[in-house]
């Protein structure tokens, strides 16, 4: 049979199951990556399953988020993280080495493996012809510990491109077009495959920049082929080894099928608070902006920074606007220096900052109450930049520059001057002095992990009782992000490794009640949340999960869920139920009391559990779709409960 290029990096690596759509599959992991953010829990984890060293054939830990050093926690951590991959034989990534995303594409990348990350935008490295996927942290950890990754068995979604970019569009504008068509919501429970002739005209990090915002429309991955592009990316890297071809077979097919024509893509951008809320440019041309902002793994090419440079040479940017300009990797900014592109951007007007995620996740850089931000960042959700009421919109670097010399959103089309090219660089500036190698095992067998007073064990969880009679806390609509579940940001990420301290952060845009009325019920039996579509959008940060389940949450009562985020509750023994009739969803009101008895027994009997709610008398049908695996980490109290039950 004629394979796709998905369908042969899943039976490459196929372990259990068929590859049948819905069928429950598990699949061997080449390769992971760690940040900051989501890598200390990791870490923490490894520690207490008692790993001696790492099973895969190349793990990383990178230091791209909280790299704000305003006291000793991030540090510390850093200093944490450094132990850990140095006891566990990881790669370890210093700070200002770049974003974890073109980091691993320019120098561990692989063709025909599999990557998982606990990062959501994972799934960037599909641009090398790898099956790379984000997932919470606790799945990475057994990744690293040589456990399969099981997923349920995806469509495969072929989008052909055909035809070639017009001047002043970019790779950007491909993967936003995607999402006008399908929104937030349109790749769950798919991998977006990519062929066809356009992608003659793609280079590899645009290839990346596509297939990185995949995550925006909540795919399990995207895949691109391995071909000439990708061995010319590999041989500018000094990688060419590495390379091996990867493309799909003639005749191979696809579960669903659309096509994009490069030729007629016009300039898109993303408004306010959504990714999926796109438009023409010319719809928002004109409204005036505080903030162009350039940079992040959505648009991390040396290309991407060169035309804006290029855009905004020997002009000045509006005044009173902030031009940002985020590297992505020591490599490119070293690159950028090269060859004049960073003097062109200073000269202008713009502000530099060092290689890392930085403003894309609320590490500075957050706007002013009541302005606009305009940027190259895969996300907008509400408060994500750091500044509660924003207003953040996405684009491309074309935009992003035009927008700049304007000092509102322009239609690059519209310039009083042609289209300045841009070329790929042929030899590129390999500096890895800031990416450690692993430590051979006998040597790894001897570091002591170095833990600051901000690091905290992971506490104990309990297993499933067989009653609960809980309230429902907290009542929340669609598209919830993890974002709004518990912040990133300069305020809160510092303490991702201090389970007590993050929690009190746990949904302070949403309820800034939440906290303390969870805190009252916990020693009761805990509580619900009710919620409405795609349930925890967004990052794969469990800390959204760990952090209410901390503060006792047990059930959340959904229409349905983020892939990533559904896991991450199963592996912290949070029941994930959705409504069997949704319209009980609307009927269920903010304090009503669930009673769930037999619990145990009705979860491991069928798909479909009953709820009473208690001043009403009435009985909701709800469903879970868990496996038998998934039952038992349930019943366990989560992931971590039932390796050690497995263990002993």
């Amino acid at each position: 049979m004629a394979l796709n290029v998905s369908q042969k990096l899943i039976e490459d690596h196929l372990i259990s199951g068929s590859m049948e759509k819905g069928e429950e599959i598990g699949l061997k992991i080449d390769q992971t990556l760690c940040q900051d953010a989501t890598g200390t829990m990791v870490m923490l984890e490894l520690e207490a399953m008692g790993l001696k060293y790492a099973k895969t054939e190349c793990s990383a830990q990178y230091v791209d988020h909280n790299l704000i050093q305003a006291d000793s926690k991030n540090p510390d951590d850093h200093l944490f993280l450094e132990s850990a991959a140095n006891k566990f034989g990881l790669y370890y990534s210093r700070p200002g080495n770049g974003v974890s995303h073109p980091v691993h594409m320019q120098r561990l990348a692989k063709p025909g493996k599999t990557l998982l990350g606990s990062d959501s935008h994972t799934c960037a490295n599909g641009c090398m012809g790898m099956l790379a996927m984000g997932a919470g942290g606790i799945d990475v950890a057994m990744a690293i510990a040589g456990e399969p990754i099981y997923i349920t068995m995806p469509e495969i979604f072929g989008v052909k491109l055909v035809g070639e970019l017009p001047d002043w569009i970019s790779a950007k504008d491909v993967i936003l077009e995607l999402l006008r068509r399908y929104d937030v919501k349109g790749g769950v429970g798919k991998i977006i495959e990519y062929y066809g002739p356009g992608l003659d005209h793609l280079s590899a990090m645009d290839r990346h920049v596509i297939a990185n915002m995949g995550a925006e429309l909540g795919a399990t991955a995207t895949v691109f082929p391995s071909d000439g592009e990708v061995k010319r990316f590999l041989k500018q890297q000094g990688r060419v080894s590495d390379w091996s071809e990867l493309v799909a077979d003639k005749g191979a097919t696809y579960d669903l099928h659309d096509e994009i024509n490069l030729s007629e893509l016009e300039p898109l951008v993303a408004k306010p608070s959504s990714p999926g809320n796109v438009v023409s440019v010319t719809e928002v041309a004109g409204t005036p902006i505080y903030q162009s902002y350039v940079g992040s793994s959505a648009n991390p090419g040396y290309r991407d920074f060169a035309i804006a440079a290029e855009i905004v040479k020997d002009k000045k940017i509006a005044n009173g606007l902030s031009y940002d300009i985020n590297p992505s990797s020591r490599q490119i900014l070293s690159g950028l220096v090269q060859d004049s592109h960073i003097g062109s951007l200073l000269n202008a007007g713009a502000r530099l900052h060092q290689a890392g995620c930085n403003g894309c996740i609320g590490m500075g850089q957050a706007p002013a109450t009541g302005r606009n931000s305009l940027r190259t960042t895969p996300r907008n959700f509400p408060g994500r930049s750091g500044t509660k009421e924003d207003s953040v919109y996405l684009c491309s670097p074309e935009i992003a520059a035009a927008s700049a010399l304007t000092g509102e959103i322009t239609d690059p089309r519209t310039l009083d001057f042609p289209y300045p090219k841009v070329t790929e660089q042929n030899t590129v500036n390999v500096d890895d002095s800031l990416l450690d190698d692993p430590l051979p095992k006998e040597e790894a067998n001897k570091v002591s992990l170095v833990k600051g007073p901000n690091i905290v064990s992971i506490p104990e969880m309990d297993e499933l009782p067989d009653e609960l009679q809980i309230p429902v806390l907290l009542k929340v609509g669609d598209n919830i992000s993890t974002d709004e579940i518990l912040a990133g940001g300069s305020r809160v990420l510092p303490y991702r490794s201090n389970l007590p301290e993050i929690s009190n952060f746990t949904y302070e845009g949403v309820d800034p009640t939440y906290v303390k009325r969870a805190k009252e019920s916990k020693n009761s039996g805990g509580h619900a949340i009710v919620g409405g579509y795609n349930y925890g959008q967004g990052s794969s940060r469990e800390h959204a999960v760990l952090a209410p389940r901390y503060l006792g949450l047990r059930a959340v009562l959904s229409k349905d869920y983020a892939r990533i985020h559904w896991q991450n509750l199963i592996n912290f023994g949070v029941l994930p139920l959705r409504f069997v009739d949704e319209t009980n969803y609307d009927d269920l009101k903010q304090g009503q009391v669930l009673h769930f008895s037999d619990l145990r027994n009705q979860l491991l009997a069928k798909d479909t559990l009953i709820a009473t709610v208690k001043d009403q008398n009435k009985d909701i049908e709800l469903e879970h779709h868990l496996t038998e695996r998934q039952k038992n980490i349930i019943l366990e109290g989560g992931l971590i409960n039932w390796i050690k039950e497995k263990q002993a």
